[in-house]
């Protein structure tokens, strides 16, 4: 049988999973998609990316973010990034995870697998001129360290709610499921490769002089 007392780990699960969401806040290409395995095999109810491609994001972004959070335990990529002000008021007593990884290895990041790409989403988080990594570098670093420091700013007294999540240094499961109160798996720590090789062979393609128009 379970122990539930108040101070041990299955009671500390029990509150949690009743009561809080988990929203991860990293930028996408932090590490978010192992996140989402991690989360999974804890038992969330898990669910990513929306209104990518959707031309109208800016003004329905939050209808389309709520009505999801109905459905899921826990949310990661965008738009839940950009968000978590407002997903810290409409949700009260979740808990945030902020991935993230050093500046110069995510911009790499976002060019090998966006590279010239470009869709709504992007403009409406890093500007109508920036739909894409390539070409825009500076400006997609300048965000990037912007929101990780305006969310360290935002939860600056409450350590409890928010979890720097930094992979790169080591993080894994002990450091998340200390905070969210999980016993440890006993298994190692997901590390998911976000690059899809379909993406990577679309960018090397249109890069290529046999695609170019003659």
């Amino acid at each position: 049988m379970a122990d539930y007392s108040f101070n041990s780990a299955a009671c500390k699960r029990h509150i949690i999973d009743m009561k809080s969401k988990v929203f991860c806040i990293g930028f996408h290409k932090t590490g978010t998609t192992s996140l989402e395995l991690a989360l999974e095999k804890l038992g969330y109810r898990v669910t990513g990316c929306f209104g990518t491609k959707d031309p109208d994001i800016a003004s329905k972004v939050h209808e389309m973010a709520y009505a999801k959070a109905a459905e899921f335990d826990a949310f990661q990529d965008n738009p839940w990034p950009i968000l978590y002000r407002e997903l810290d008021e409409r949700f009260p007593g979740s808990k945030f995870v902020m991935t993230r990884r050093p500046a110069e290895s995510w911009i790499n990041s976002q060019l090998k697998d966006f590279a010239s790409t470009q869709t709504p989403m992007r403009r409406w988080i890093y500007g109508e001129d920036a739909g894409c990594p390539e070409g825009n570098e500076e400006t997609y670093i300048a965000r990037y360290e912007k929101h990780n420091r305006e969310v360290l700013e935002y939860f600056a007294d409450r350590p409890d709610d928010l979890l720097v999540f930094d992979m790169p240094k080591g993080d894994g499961w002990e450091k998340l499921c200390g905070f969210l109160g999980h016993d440890v798996p006993d298994e190692p720590f997901p590390h998911a490769n976000k690059a899809s090789l379909s993406r990577k062979l679309k960018n090397l393609l249109k890069k290529s002089p046999a695609s170019r128009p003659k």
